[in-house]
């Protein structure tokens, strides 16, 4: 049996690989993958938790019988406008949450910080599980949960970090993109499997009798919470019995209450920094532009100065990357692919929502009676961008570059959105907008496959970068600041759709991908570029 804490570890070592190493990488790759997909799926719940209840009516209580119809009106969208903060908050929290997530590995162990985050992954999702027993719930619990639910965001930094350490370069494209792509794939089933399990009469915890709101019944909607709650205890148990803590990840091995206790202290800290931003974006309103900068700094802050001796020496040493330029280039590239993955994920099924169903900006009662079902179709975006990422990681070692394959995606993004804003304009100028449904819908997924690509290809650019000791913690400090492509696209979205104008979205995040397009061209795939093709 293998011991817990492995102490030799040496996969660049083709016949330590050969002769066991392989093996208990993988093991931990297939112990990794589905506790990744659970977290991605928790994360990710909001983005059709906030569709639901628009169509079931919740109004977080803001909503009285005193109210003329004007007032209704205008309360009705407020209301529509704090359903977008919801994913929001849940993108937020998720993204800040992998800042110290980034560097949990070199101090509570692989097995012992998989284990821990996917645990706390039961919060959310009976929190939310209770919270939708009541149309009248208030937002303030249901923004808590959505704070909490980034626990499942953060985890990708860890998760990704973790399994860098092993497998041999050669194969890390491949790793990770498995890692991450089957692991991303969370967001497409939860999305795919919230809307069938709320058909189910399982738990009838909201009224025995069937409430009916609008006229549909609101007894399966708890569901989307419960549905997670078997699967996070099983993959729990699988982390703490199946996987390893590496001496190449952790120096100084800890035991399992050690790695624990270092594990929950870390994500408090994360906590800290989501509630001080939910606080500034949703109390006190301010640009989310301005919070954005405001929340990374109190997490690093609390990270250097808020921790034990033992640990802040460990954390000054990995914040050596930020000293490396390149560290901030991959930053501003990885955050076009999976922030835009991520974002577009998160605020997609709204989207589709607002211009194709609640079609009527003078009347947000309105429901276009012709309008698609796009609950149907949303989780295919989701499920085309993870799936191709092992592809994006497998075409950048054949070519052995992922630079390259980086700016084919790009390209394709530009194209995407563009296209995309294209049909929103038109959707939103008919009188029949889902006549434009189809164009609309193949063209975002042909954002989600770019991005995927991309995304993939990034992942083995890394590691040639960066060396091994700091390949971890970029991967981790990276995926954090792209995480908040999932704050920021809803919001933005949000704005716009408020505005009339969501097309300008896409026109913003069109010139970005420009800007990245560059920068890869000059830091990586130029002729005398200082580092060639990685």
């Amino acid at each position: 049996m293998t011991k817990i804490n492995i102490d030799d570890w040496r996969v660049e070592d083709e016949k330590f690989w050969n002769t066991g190493g392989k093996k208990i990488a993988v093991k931990n790759l297939l112990i990794s993958i589905p506790a990744l997909l659970l977290a991605f799926a928790v994360w990710m719940m909001w983005s059709i938790i906030a569709t639901k209840l628009k169509e079931f009516g919740y109004n977080f209580g803001m909503i009285t019988d005193s109210m003329s119809p004007a007032e209704v009106t205008n309360k009705l969208k407020e209301i529509n406008s704090l359903y977008y903060t919801l994913p929001a908050i849940a993108g937020l929290a998720g993204a800040t949450l992998r800042i110290p997530n980034s560097f949990l590995i070199s101090l509570g162990g692989g097995r012992n910080v998989i284990f821990v985050t996917t645990v706390l992954l039961l919060v959310p999702v009976i929190g939310v599980a209770l919270a939708l027993q009541n149309i009248n719930t208030s937002y303030i619990t249901f923004a808590v949960f959505a704070a909490f639910s980034g626990i499942g965001g953060g985890n990708f930094a860890s998760s990704m970090s973790n399994i860098s350490y092993f497998f041999p370069k050669k194969v890390q494209g491949s790793s990770l993109g498995l890692n991450a792509g089957i692991g991303n794939l969370g967001v497409g089933i939860m999305q795919k499997a919230i809307p069938w399990i709320m058909g189910f009469f399982l738990f009838s915890a909201v009224d025995n009798s069937g409430l009916q709101v609008t006229g549909i019944s609101l007894a399966g909607v708890q569901n989307a919470g419960w549905i997670w709650v078997p699967f996070l205890i099983i993959s729990s148990a699988a982390a703490f019995r199946g996987m390893n803590n590496l001496i190449t990840g952790t120096p100084a091995l800890p035991n399992t209450y050690q790695g624990i206790a270092k594990t929950f202290y870390l994500i408090s800290l994360g906590l800290i920094a989501t509630a001080a931003g939910s606080v500034l974006l949703v109390g006190i309103k301010l640009n989310m532009w301005f919070v954005l900068p405001i929340v990374v700094l109190i997490t690093l802050a609390l990270m250097k100065y808020a921790t034990p001796g033992e640990i802040k020496d460990n954390l000054v040493k990995q914040f050596a990357i930020f000293n490396n330029k390149h560290n901030w280039v991959m930053t501003v590239i990885y955050t076009m692919t999976f922030g835009s993955f991520i974002g577009f994920s998160a605020a997609f099924p709204k989207l589709c929502q607002d211009i194709f169903v609640y079609s009527n900006k003078s009347n947000p009662a309105y429901v276009n009676p012709n309008a698609p079902d796009f609950l149907m179709w949303v989780f295919i975006g989701p499920m085309i961008g993870a799936l191709i990422r092992p592809v994006g990681g497998w075409l950048s070692d054949k070519v052995n570059s992922g630079s390259k394959i980086t700016a084919y995606s790009t390209i394709s993004q530009i194209i995407a959105a563009l296209m995309v804003a294209y049909f929103i304009i038109l959707a939103k100028n008919s009188a029949t907008p889902e006549d434009y449904w189809l164009p609309f819908f193949l063209c975002f997924m042909v954002l989600f496959l770019a991005t995927g690509i991309g995304n993939g290809s990034t992942f083995r650019s890394i590691p040639y970068i960066f060396n091994k000791e700091q390949a971890g913690p970029v991967l981790g400090w990276t995926s954090a600041i792209a995480a908040y492509g999932a704050f920021i696209i809803p919001k933005v979205f949000g704005q716009q759709i408020e505005n009339g104008t969501p097309e300008y979205a896409l026109y913003g995040f069109a010139f970005y991908y420009a800007i990245c397009l560059f920068l890869n061209w000059y830091c990586y795939t130029r002729k005398n570029a200082e580092i060639s093709k990685p």
